[in-house]
C-alpha cells in the first residue's frame, strides 16, 4: 500500500515555519516608549489598584500589591529605566507578569493592544550598553519603533 502526500501538506510547510517567528506581544506605552513583552508572560491587566509602599528598596520599587492573597512587587517601569517623573494618571495601571516563575508587577502609563511580531524582524538596540533592560527593537509598518523588554533582567534584582 502506497502512501499518497497531498500537495495541500508540502504547500503548508513554510507558513508553519514562518508563525513559529511570529509571537504574539503585548504593547504598552512608559514615557517617551512604545514597549512590548511577550503575552506568555503576561497573568493580567490591573487599574486602580491600591500599592502599599516599603521603606529601604530601591525607589523604582513602587511597592507591593495583594492580588486575590498572593503578594506581588511592583516596579515602576519609567523609574527602573530611569527616565523618572510621576507615573499616574487616569490610564496608568499594573500589568501582572509571571517569568520564570517570578511574579511582579510593572506600573505603566497606559496599555495599547495585542500585536503578533516577526521575531525575524526585531533588531539590537545601537545602545545595548546603555538601556540594560530592553533587548531589541522592531520597526513597525506605520513607521513607529516598538522596544522588547528584557524579561530576564526585568525580574533580577540587580541594578
Amino acid at each position: 500500500m502506497s502512501e499518497q502526500i497531498n500537495d495541500q501538506e508540502i504547500l503548508d510547510v513554510p507558513d508553519a515555519e514562518e508563525n513559529s517567528t511570529v509571537e504574539r506581544c503585548l504593547t504598552f506605552e512608559s514615557g517617551d516608549l512604545i514597549l512590548y513583552i511577550s503575552t506568555k508572560h503576561v497573568i493580567e491587566i490591573i487599574n486602580n489598584h491600591s500599592i502599599t509602599p516599603l521603606p529601604l528598596v530601591a525607589p523604582y520599587i513602587k511597592g507591593i500589591i495583594n492580588l486575590r492573597g498572593q503578594i506581588l512587587p511592583v516596579v515602576d517601569l519609567k523609574l527602573r529605566m530611569g527616565q523618572g517623573g510621576d507615573c499616574s494618571s487616569n490610564s496608568t495601571c499594573i500589568i501582572v507578569l509571571d517569568i520564570n516563575s517570578v511574579s511582579l508587577g510593572i506600573l505603566v502609563d497606559s496599555v495599547r493592544q495585542v500585536v503578533d511580531i516577526n521575531l525575524k524582524n526585531v533588531r539590537p538596540i545601537p545602545l545595548k550598553r546603555q538601556q540594560k533592560l530592553l533587548d531589541g527593537m522592531v520597526i513597525m509598518e506605520d513607521g513607529s519603533v516598538f522596544m522588547s523588554i528584557d524579561c530576564q533582567a526585568l525580574s533580577s534584582t540587580d541594578d
